[in-house]
């Protein structure tokens, strides 16, 4: 990431367009360095002036002195393009640009200056931040190049926006707050430098303990998700999405239409990929203070002290509304609360010491809920009260917990509430000891939840999904359907066509006849037997409520006759230019203890195909109405997407327990996540009704919308699934059968098991110190991995009894760009000498020519013999330094 390296790291900056005239950007831009302390040369670049505040000016790019680290360009939106190509002319490697409306500044050649720029930068392999930035606060090397009025003060917490205003309103508050930034970056309209690279690069910064992106679109859904799930691996990244409505995204300037994504996809992705979302100002502050001055979550139970029962009420009503646990106090930790409170008190948690509670008694009721182990957290409130004075206890309360050995364990909030001066310098004081002090209880309470909501997404990032077994779809059986409607020019198959389709899947589509007229229908029911539902055919009428084309519980030849002839009518009268292409006939269903569920797979501009979960009905608003998640699926993201649905109302209780089997459901959805990765023709699914009775499916309604599809069909993903297509068997020496291929989120227990047969001594050859047992996290991050920037291959040996034993793996993490890969390879140690170790190295050798790795790396120790030899013979180059008790392995691809 040289590249970056040069942003994060200029030790020279050209400003392009500098001006002496006071409020012009290149003169902000000039006296932010200066003011920030920059060591390096600054050289403002203007052929009006002979020097800029005082710093000797040069007329052209061309006259610098030096080729400069990083160029920041103040000029017009015309006047860029040609500027960024002396600039490449010159060497320049890396260049911010703050004009706006690039894209709307048309070229010579009738192109935007936006598209020109961008070619003349990837021309001379220049990095840009912009167009449309505020530029760049680097806090830690005393950096200002932006055209902020406020700088920023040194801490921990990196903040990437692409809105410029909302960098100065954070900027703003939380220099009043005394909250720093390591990094904190405008992208503006991110014609190169984007949010992916950013993750990958902060991520692996030291200074930097979390990641804030404030985010109106994203322009490449699978790198943002790759990079995002590798920095939340490492760091804590909130996120804070504007555009939740339709309506408020289409306001946005550089959006068009048919590049708003589904808020819900945006919300699934930065589930899926660790993060924790944020949807306010409000608690965008709120996390940021939260950021600042937490510890990591140890456990979810809040314990509440007040001085007054309306704040506790309000705490306690928010934290059980966002699904939070309210902390237990044991019957000791009561007595000693009754041996120092007034016999008024609450008894239970919230703790609430009566309102003329006094600095000791908030300083001792603190001390005896940090000694207990009842509680993870703890939030103090204070209400203005003549008795207790606020602001002399918020100073004792912050010197007492800023000491405390046993508060450093906590995460310790407080809500100084009140307007006054006293209550506002009360929140600085305990801000200033590095507590996080909030106005309002209910704020206190959502940046607790915000804590809370993060340690819920790593765990979902870590869970083990259950294995679903062997499926035998016909896959090739469904291939030949598909073609065969596609070679017929048909387009959209309807309940009669996709029910042979679906079957060889295994879904349960009721049995469905077609009729042309009303005369037909009644004769078709005659043989199907009654009750009967009839239904309108026609691709013009989205809603077949809309002509009351859906008549059910129909009991004899007349009444279908008359029903389908009616509903034949009111078609013509209303939609006389609708096409018709019949009738459909099915059996009544019994519906009895069911619930009707809608399944869709639907196309997001953004995150490609994605999988929608509700209730349906006419009325059905899709933003509004489905969670949302996005492919592929195993059980426990499936499970996650149920159970959201269930929380957030989108499917609702009919009784207790669900009249819905929740485990059944989530193999339905994993098998039509399976169909669409399959399956690339297929543009649209939609399943409404689906009725379900326990663990029974039947699939009432279905429409499935089709396209020919030519390349890659993983690419239009925006998670890569599991690629099938790298599985290879192989024999070892003693004749056994082994099956190569990718690990899976499953393969845990086996992993674990796999690893129990290798030696202490391999283990520490393999990972260079004593492992010892590996834990839950260790081994996720081993099988949960992300198949666009890392592989491990496991040989598997089926065994009598059917279950599946791990023999080896071998692995590769590549760099972001995917140039370079370190490998390692580890096999059970009681299989020396069967030829595993060189068929797990060849494997993973072929897979880096194939997937466009130009080196792979390995590194091992001088005692590995085996190692040493192996990597020899298969045509790494070795080279052995004794001195620091390593050996490394490299080969060119």
């Amino acid at each position: 990431m040289t590249s970056l390296d040069t942003l994060f790291k200029p030790k020279s900056i050209a400003v392009i367009g500098a001006s002496d005239t006071k409020g012009r950007a290149g003169n902000v831009i000039i006296r932010n360095l200066q003011s920030g302390g920059f060591q390096g040369p600054i050289m403002p670049v203007t052929p009006k002036y002979q020097a800029v505040a005082g710093i000797l000016a040069y007329p052209t790019i061309e006259a610098l002195p030096l080729i400069p680290d990083l160029a920041i360009l103040c000029t017009q939106a015309s006047r860029n393009s040609e500027l960024i190509r002396q600039l490449g002319e010159k060497g320049v490697k890396v260049a911010i640009i703050l004009a706006a409306g690039m894209k709307k500044t048309k070229a010579e050649d009738g192109r935007s200056e936006f598209e020109v720029m961008r070619d003349i930068a990837s021309q001379y392999a220049m990095r840009v931040i912009g167009p449309n930035s505020l530029g760049l606060i680097l806090p830690w090397l005393n950096l200002n190049a932006s055209f902020s009025p406020i700088p920023a003060n040194r801490g921990n917490i990196a903040f990437v926006s692409q809105s410029a205003a909302v960098c100065t309103t954070i900027l703003d508050w939380a220099r009043n707050r005394r909250i720093g930034f390591s990094t904190f970056i405008s992208l503006g309209e991110a014609s190169d430098i984007d949010f992916p690279e950013l993750l990958d690069y902060l991520s692996r910064e030291s200074k930097t303990d979390a990641i804030l992106l404030y985010i109106d679109n994203i322009q490449d859904a699978r790198a943002f998700i790759s990079a995002a799930r590798a920095a939340s691996r490492n760091r804590r990244v909130l996120v804070l999405k504007s555009g939740r409505t339709p309506e408020g995204a289409s306001i946005l300037p550089h959006l068009q239409e048919n590049d708003i994504g589904l808020d819900g996809a945006y919300d699934a992705a930065i589930r899926r990929s660790g993060m924790l979302r944020v949807r306010t100002t409000h608690e965008l502050f709120a996390a940021v203070e939260t950021l600042s001055h937490s510890v990591p979550l140890r456990g979810e139970r809040l314990a509440i002290i007040s001085n007054g029962g309306g704040p506790a009420v309000m705490a306690v009503d928010t934290l059980l509304e966002m699904g939070g646990k309210l902390a237990v106090l044991s019957e000791e930790t009561k007595a000693k609360l009754d041996a120092i409170l007034p016999a008024s008190w609450s008894q239970s948690n919230p703790v609430d010491i009566v309102g003329d509670a006094d600095t000791e008694r908030y300083k001792k009721v603190t001390e005896i809920l940090l000694e207990s182990d009842e509680a993870d957290a703890l939030l103090i409130l204070h209400s203005p009260s003549v008795t207790a004075p606020g602001l002399k206890t918020a100073k004792a309360l912050a010197d007492m917990l800023k000491n405390s050995q046993r508060a450093k364990r906590f995460n310790i909030l407080t809500n100084w509430q009140g307007e006054s001066d006293d209550a506002t310098v009360a929140r600085l004081a305990f801000a200033h000891a590095g507590f996080p002090a909030y106005r309002t209880p209910e704020s206190a309470v959502t940046a607790f939840m915000h804590l809370v909501e993060y340690r819920r997404n790593k765990k979902q990032l870590m869970e083990t999904p259950t294995s679903i077994g062997q499926i035998d779809y016909d896959v090739e059986g469904g291939k030949a359907l598909i073609q065969q409607a596609l070679e017929e020019n048909l387009r959209t198959l309807t309940t009669h066509e996709a029910r042979p389709f679906l079957s060889k899947y295994g879904i349960n589509v009721m049995a469905t006849w077609l009729a042309s007229d009303a005369s037909e229908a009644a004769q078709i029911t005659e043989q199907v037997g009654y009750p009967v539902a009839v239904k309108l055919r026609s691709p013009d009428i989205a809603h077949k409520s809309d002509v009351n084309g859906v008549m059910l519980d129909l009991n004899n030849a007349t009444e279908v006759a008359n029903a389908a002839q009616l509903m034949l009518n009111r078609v013509s009268m209303t939609y006389p230019t609708a096409r018709i292409e019949g009738l459909q006939i099915q059996s009544m269903a019994n519906r009895a203890g069911s619930q009707e569920l809608r399944v869709c797979v639907r196309h997001d501009p953004v995150f490609g195909p994605v999988i929608l979960l509700g209730e349906g009905g006419s009325e059905w608003d899709v933003n509004r109405d489905a969670a949302v998640a996005i492919p592929p699926l195993n059980m426990a993201l499936a499970r996650y997407l149920v159970i959201g649905a269930i929380k957030s109302g989108k499917l609702r209780q009919r009784g207790h327990p669900y009249n819905f089997d929740v485990n059944a459901l989530c193999h339905f959805l994993v098998t039509l996540s399976q169909i669409l990765i399959d399956f690339p023709e297929i543009t649209e699914l939609d399943i409404h009704p689906l009725l379900v009775t326990g663990d029974s499916f039947t699939v009432l309604d279905a429409s499935i919308q089709l396209r020919p599809f030519e390349g890659d069909a993983n690419t239009r993903l925006a998670i890569r699934p599991y690629p099938k297509e790298m599985e290879e068997r192989a024999e070892l020496k003693d004749g056994r059968a082994i099956l190569l291929r990718p690990i899976l989120p499953e393969d845990e227990p086996n992993h674990k098991s796999f690893i129990e047969h290798v030696s202490v001594e391999d283990l520490y050859k393999r990972f260079f110190s004593d492992v010892g047992e590996l834990n839950h996290e260790a081994l996720a991050n081993l099988t949960q991995i992300d198949y666009d920037r890392e592989m491990a291959f496991v040989a598997v040996h089926r065994l009598d009894e059917g279950s599946d034993e791990i023999l080896g793996v071998v692995r590769a993490l590549a760099n972001p760009k995917h140039t370079d890969a370190e490998f390692a390879v580890l096999v059970r140690s009681d299989l020396k000498g069967m030829g595993l170790g060189r068929i797990l190295m060849e494997k993973i050798i072929s897979y880096g020519r194939v997937s466009g790795l130009q080196r792979f790396n390995g590194m091992t120790m001088p005692s590995n013999s085996g190692m040493i030899a192996l990597a020899q013979k298969v045509g790494f180059t070795i080279d052995v330094q004794l001195q620091d008790g390593i050996v490394e392995m490299d080969m060119t691809l």
